[in-house]
């Protein structure tokens, strides 16, 4: 249950009551009529009114900003892709798979053996 004076985007208007979608409010009060479907009364300053609304209508602004995130984040990796002609990045994209997290190369020297090993190729070249 989200707090009273809690900011909110509406999202969606799944009964049709003309909201405006995108834009935010404040949770002013609870409906607790159990007859009723609507959960929330929400105000909306910026067309100076109160709507009542179901909570799947509404989300909060931490969630719509990570959302927001992450579908900006997918653009960019996809124009990414597009630009350096990465075919395996863009078909993992548009199929919806998780990207794999690289992995750090450890800078650490397993061995004296492998160290000088290392010097002598770089002098060589």
């Amino acid at each position: 249950m989200l707090r009273l004076g809690q900011r909110v985007y509406i999202v969606d208007d799944s009964l049709e009551q003309n909201l405006p979608i995108g834009e935010y409010g404040y949770i002013i009060a609870y409906d607790r009529n159990s007859d009723n479907i609507f959960d929330y009364v929400v105000r909306i300053p910026n067309h100076n009114r109160h709507v009542l609304v179901p909570s799947d209508d509404i989300e909060t602004e931490e969630v719509v900003l990570a959302q927001e995130a992450d579908m900006i984040e997918r653009e960019a990796l996809l124009d990414f892709a597009l630009a350096t002609r990465n075919e395996e990045l863009f078909h993992r994209l548009m199929n919806g798979e998780q990207l794999e997290p690289v992995e750090e190369v450890s800078r650490e020297v397993n061995s004296q053996e492998h160290f000088i090993k290392q010097i002598n190729l770089k002098a060589w070249i």
